[in-house]
């Protein structure tokens, strides 16, 4: 049977989420059943195993200059001849968009060059929480129209289906779940080095260690963890905190930390190639999203064993076991997240059991292998093979 010919694409592998899907699917599919190219744009900060996926790919990848997040109408138009050029001299059989940008614009160059098989995935929920009023009802025009071009939509989560439906982005028939996957097999190696990797943050074996991983920005609700490690601080003496990440607001919320009196008890990292090992070391590891399609990093969290407290938003409660695997709390309530915090830095018995817990459940549910075979059987449905 010839090879099935494949496009990925996405606006840049910058960090991880994303980038950590599209690894998989690049190198889990069946080499003897599909050949498979990367068509991205500008990428400037990719992690570790990303940066030796695109050494790796290196002959199967597709740049295009001007395909960047940030919107600049010229270089969009630019860059949607770029996918265009690049998908019809491919010849492909289908076409799998990612991310917003990438996706408006690669679905419509793909049903242009008159590919037989387009699908798409989101990767989060654009539509609330990042923009005013009048960004977010634009995001949903231009994802109505985008749809035209679609012939699947897959999505990691009910929650991201219920949205989609809800804002009649598309109908149910062309709307498909599936579970994110993990390479579960980095977190069960993680925890090898977790004494060492403490000493490296100052954090003694006695300290009670909170951590927050993330891009640093609005939408993440990062100013509540700071709130609320003042308050586990006061009540917790040996309490101490990470925030591994990021962004814009990374001076304002050190500046918070300095005001409350708690930036001796706060570390930020900034981004880090070795998440995996940095959970191992966590007691507890809390989410504040006030929007998250699925929140990746939970399940990284459970993969390592460990107990969390997330915002009860998107597709977080799709993934968190409330009371079972983590505690859900309300978003934007600094008072509730520490409450949650508490509870369990109190209680190691129940954090070692909510641990246990989320393992089994991510093992048994978000296995990468699994992610990739459903992901070949849509490819091949739509196909007709």
């Amino acid at each position: 049977m010839e090879k099935m010919k494949i496009a990925e694409v996405i606006t840049r592998m910058d960090w991880e989420g994303p980038p950590d899907i599209i690894r998989a699917i690049c190198r889990r599919l069946p080499k003897d059943q599909y050949d498979v190219k990367l068509i991205m744009g500008i990428t400037s900060y990719p992690s570790k195993p990303t940066r030796a996926f695109l050494e790796e790919f290196k002959d199967n990848i597709i740049r295009v200059p001007y395909l960047q997040r940030e919107i600049n109408p010229v270089h969009d138009i630019a860059a949607f001849f770029g996918i265009y050029s690049a998908i019809r001299k491919g010849k492909f059989d289908a076409v799998h968009t990612h991310t917003a940008k990438a996706g408006f614009l690669g679905r419509i160059a793909a049903r242009i060059a008159r590919v037989p098989v387009i699908v798409h995935t989101p990767h989060g929920n654009n539509f609330y929480g990042y923009f005013g009023a009048i960004g977010s009802g634009m995001i949903v025009i231009l994802e109505k129209i985008a749809s035209f071009f679609t012939d699947k939509m897959v999505v990691f989560t009910e929650a991201e289906k219920r949205e989609l439906l809800s804002r009649d982005i598309c109908e149910d028939k062309r709307i498909e779940i599936v579970e994110s996957g993990l390479d579960l097999s980095i977190f069960e190696k993680a925890a090898s080095g977790a004494a060492n990797k403490r000493s490296e943050f100052n954090v003694s074996p006695e300290d009670l260690l909170v951590g927050m991983v993330s891009r640093l920005e609005t939408v993440k609700g990062c100013r509540y963890f700071v709130e609320a490690a003042k308050f586990i601080s006061d009540e917790i003496p040996q309490a101490r905190f990470l925030i591994v990440g990021d962004g814009s607001l990374k001076e304002n919320l050190m500046q918070l930390c300095a005001r409350m009196g708690i930036a001796g008890r706060v570390v930020f990292t900034g981004w880090r190639d070795d998440v995996p090992e940095i959970l191992s070391i966590l007691d507890v590891l809390v989410l504040t999203s006030l929007n998250e399609a699925v929140g990746r990093v939970l399940l990284e969290a459970g993969a390592s064993g460990k107990p969390v407290v997330a915002t009860s938003v998107g597709g977080i409660p799709d993934i968190v076991k409330n009371g079972k695997t983590g505690i859900l709390i309300k978003p934007r309530d600094a008072r509730g997240t520490a409450k949650a915090v508490i509870e369990l830095l109190r209680d190691g018995n129940r954090r070692k059991v909510m641990g246990a817990a989320a393992r089994e459940w991510v093992s048994s549910h978000f296995d990468e292998d699994k992610m990739v075979r459903e992901i070949s059987g849509i490819y091949k449905r739509l196909a007709g093979i």
